[in-house]
């Protein structure tokens, strides 16, 4: 053989291989059929622990759920997880919020609506590795049923709300699996917004993702108790008419003329002609007092057409609204309406204190504060203190959004209310069926109420004669045709009356300080959203 240098040739007769080459194929060689070994002893020591898992039966998947058999079995609530029922074996149906897998151990934090709590699966006579492993596999959000121990814990779980205990799982099944791919995290949407420390860094979400991925948005515990809230405003609203002797009344969404005038209105197709979507429950309001049901209330949809892209408009929102006979003077009403407003503060207040506090995690506010009896600013007194503050304003001129938040913060300041009513508004800038003030025909008997500088409510005693509403409505260059119905209404004898329409969802922004009105709307309809 002939010397070539210490190379030797392939067997096709290529270019030689060297030592080096071949001292580094036979290493990749070894390597990997060392782990091919591993492999082959990892499937088999799987394959031994699945045919003898003495745990199999108390974990894995449920079939779909179709009514198949009737189980009895308690299942308790999250937040009923406390101290007083350490070692005591429960039953939950939760969220896989988030899991983490150390070893022959499983920490999962268990979800339900406002509450979350710490689950922990380890490797003991109860739980084998396959479960573990199992457990570690479950996509987040599935919903998930699990069988445990409360136990007590060395410290608090600064985590969860339920901060003493944690859930020593001994079973666990998938009631229904989530997709491993989701368009938002849950703990970046729930993450408090702006945060000036350690985590200012991690990732929050914008509003659009969040309204496009709405449903997985609301399941934030901030949401959860946002809504909650809010249907707090309502039912406390209810209490406070009911206790009043209101009589709640149905009110038709789709109306033959804008019941505001203007062009801000949605126009329907009906049949052969054209309708409306109620921009108010105003004119069927007055008449429910017309037909001598002397104190209403109702709650539905209200529809504005404005093209308003801001953090308090929104093209469909809720209602809250109420009318009232008076016997003299219009006061009566708004007496009415000032005691029915600290009903709902008072409620909320001391009904929905774990609400309040879980939306302050993620979106800090202070107290919100108000007298009894609410203050009562007259136009001229608020026009006053804005000029005093260095405001250049016209004594007939509406508020704009920046003056009305400064008059709020004037008013903050002297007389620490959030809540305070503005009475006596300029004629010219309130609707046609608005009351003129007899003693100053440039003002009238109409009133706003503000809460944290922002107007949630507007209202004010109604014209009441028909001659005179007639009169009104062609100084306001109305379709008296259109409205023919709701003027006739009156032409039967009406009793003096007032009242206002209050807007649900601002009322549930500003009560807890937050910055945008989509964050109180469920599924917000502005200008450039229809969906979901």
């Amino acid at each position: 053989m002939a010397d070539n240098g210490g190379n030797v040739e392939n067997n096709q007769g290529d270019a030689p291989i060297s030592k080096k080459a071949q001292k580094k194929a036979q290493k990749e060689a070894e390597k990997a059929a060392k782990k091919a070994e591993r492999q082959a002893e990892q499937a088999a020591e799987a394959e031994a622990e699945a045919g003898d898992d003495f745990a199999k039966d108390l974990y894995g998947n449920y079939p779909l759920i179709q009514s198949q058999n009737k189980i009895e079995r308690k299942i308790y609530r999250v937040e009923e997880l406390t101290a007083d029922k350490i070692d005591q074996k429960v039953w939950i149906r939760a969220r896989l919020h988030t899991s983490r897998s150390k070893g022959k151990q499983c920490f999962l934090v268990l979800r339900q609506q406002q509450f979350n709590c710490q689950g922990l699966l380890c490797v003991s006579d109860k739980v084998s590795k396959p479960m573990v492993k199992f457990a570690a596999n479950i996509t987040k959000e599935s919903i998930v049923d699990v069988e445990g121990v409360i136990a007590a814990v060395p410290q608090p779980i600064e985590s969860c709300t339920q901060k003493d205990v944690e859930l020593h799982i001994e079973q666990i099944f998938v009631v229904s699996p989530a997709e491993p791919r989701l368009p938002l995290q849950i703990d970046d949407a729930a993450r408090a917004e702006g945060k000036d420390d350690d985590d200012s860094s991690l990732a929050t979400v914008g509003q659009d993702v969040r309204l496009d991925n709405r449903v997985l948005d609301l399941r934030t515990t901030t949401n959860q108790a946002i809504f909650r809230l809010e249907a707090g405003v309502v039912q406390e609203f209810r209490a406070a008419m009911k206790k009043r002797d209101f009589v709640e009344l149905q009110i038709p969404k789709i109306i033959s003329a804008a019941s505001e005038g203007g062009a801000n209105v949605f126009t329907v197709s009906y049949f052969k002609n054209n309708a409306y979507l109620a921009q108010s429950p105003q004119l069927y309001k007055q008449m429910g007092i017309a037909a001598d049901f002397e104190r209403v209330f109702t709650i539905g949809a209200v529809f504005r057409a404005e093209d308003s892209n801001t953090h308090r408009h929104l093209c469909e929102f809720v209602g809250l609204d109420m009318e009232m006979a008076f016997k003299y003077h219009y006061h009566e009403a708004l007496d009415v309406i000032g005691s029915v407003f600290n009903d709902i503060f008072r409620g909320l207040r001391d009904n929905f204190q774990t609400e309040i506090q879980t939306v302050r995690r993620q979106f800090p506010s202070e107290d919100f504060k108000f007298l009894d009896p609410p203050l009562r600013l007259e136009w001229p007194e608020g026009i006053k203190m804005l000029r005093d503050a260095g405001i250049e304003i016209d004594d007939l001129e509406d508020l704009s959004t920046p003056n009305e938040k400064f008059l709020g913060r004037l008013v903050k300041e002297k007389y620490d209310t959030d809540f305070y009513i503005l009475d006596k508004f300029p004629l010219c800038i309130r609707p046609f069926y608005t009351m003129p003030d007899p003693n100053n025909p440039q003002y009238s008997n109409s009133y706003d109420c503000f809460m944290r500088g922002e107007e949630i409510m507007s209202g004010a005693q109604r014209v009441h004669d028909s001659k005179f509403l007639l009169e009104r409505a062609k100084h306001h260059n109305i379709d008296i045709e259109k409205i023919k119905a709701y003027i006739d209404a009156f032409r039967y004898g009406a009793p003096p009356h007032a009242g206002g329409g209050i807007g649900l969802e601002r009322v549930t922004m500003l009560y807890l300080g937050l910055d945008n009105i989509r964050k109180t709307s469920l599924f917000p309809r502005d200008p450039k959203r229809l969906t979901p």
